[in-house]
């Protein structure tokens, strides 16, 4: 029995970033669904876990831990000498690295992204309608960033080093959306971000959570 239970749904772009670290450490858990219609993860036991109520959490053992890129950091740390590093093994210089382009994700890239996946993807899932103004205002945004993106991926392979790392997996899920709607002329547009693409969704780890997502 998996000692590892992650808390959240395969659609959800929190619980695929959760997951897709599992899957890079090969490490064994265990999915628990929550019912998110029913507000399941507004109330208890579920609130016991996260009480911001947002998916998702995870349990190790006795460890409970809730926001994905704090559940990442651990499984990286926790589990170092499994599966794939994803914080480089280098010198602190290339650590000091790694977490800045952690941090650029988390408050450049995502906050654009999501949003501009939310208009483009989940509205139409939800039966709502897409704002076109908001659409062109976050593709800009976007832009902006992925231009500077571009200019990184001219030094090193990915985005902290030449290896797969944390500030490159947290990317996958909202680039995984984004990819499916005229929003990809973002990404194919610049040469070095597209390649960075292709490689960082090609990756094993990632197609076994895209499966998840068919089940």
């Amino acid at each position: 029995m998996a000692t590892i239970k992650v808390h959240g749904v395969p659609m959800s772009t929190a619980t695929m970033r959760v997951l897709a670290a599992l899957y890079e450490k090969d490490l064994q858990f265990e999915l628990i669904p929550v019912d998110m219609r029913a507000g399941a993860h507004k109330q208890e036991p579920y609130l016991s876990l996260n009480p911001f109520g947002q998916i998702p959490a995870l349990e190790d053992g006795d460890l409970s831990l809730f926001e994905s890129r704090a559940i990442t950091q651990y499984i990286a740390e926790e589990y170092s000498e499994k599966g794939e590093k994803l914080l480089c093994p280098g010198c602190k210089k290339v650590k000091a690295t790694t977490n800045v382009w952690i941090q650029v994700e988390g408050q450049q890239f995502d906050p654009n992204a999501s949003k501009l996946a939310f208009e483009r993807v989940f509205k139409g899932m939800f039966g709502m309608t897409t704002d076109p103004a908001a659409v062109q205002e976050l593709e800009g945004k976007l832009q902006k960033v992925l231009d500077i993106y571009e200019a990184r991926l001219s030094k090193s392979e990915f985005l902290a080093c030449d290896c797969f790392t944390l500030a490159d997996l947290h990317h996958l899920p909202a680039i995984h959306y984004l990819m499916g709607t005229d929003s990809k002329v973002l990404f194919d547009s610049r040469p070095k971000v597209s390649e960075w693409v292709k490689k960082i969704t090609a990756r094993p780890a990632w197609a076994k959570v895209i499966d998840l997502q068919k089940q």
